[in-house]
C-alpha cells in the first residue's frame, strides 16, 4: 500500500513540473518573462549571416568588383 501512495505522489509532482517546464509560453520572447503585446508585430529576424539577404547581395558585389579586371583605355 506504501508503494502505491509513493507511486501517485511521485506521479504528481512529475505532472506538476511538466506542466511548469512546458506551459503555454508562446507569447513569451525569449529572454524575457514579459508577454509580447498584441500590437506588436513579429518580424523575423535572420538568425546568421548567410541567412541576411543584404549581406548575401553585399558579398555578392563585392565578389563581383574583385573578379572584374578594371577597364583600362589607352
Amino acid at each position: 500500500m506504501l508503494y502505491l501512495i509513493a507511486f501517485a505522489g511521485a506521479a504528481v509532482i512529475a505532472f506538476l513540473l511538466w506542466k511548469a517546464m512546458t506551459g503555454d509560453h508562446a507569447d513569451v520572447p525569449r529572454g524575457t518573462s514579459e508577454p509580447r503585446s498584441a500590437g506588436t508585430p513579429r518580424r523575423p529576424r535572420p538568425t546568421g549571416p548567410d541567412d541576411d539577404p543584404d549581406f548575401l547581395r553585399n558579398l555578392d558585389e563585392t565578389l563581383r568588383r574583385k573578379d572584374d579586371p578594371p577597364s583600362s583605355d589607352d
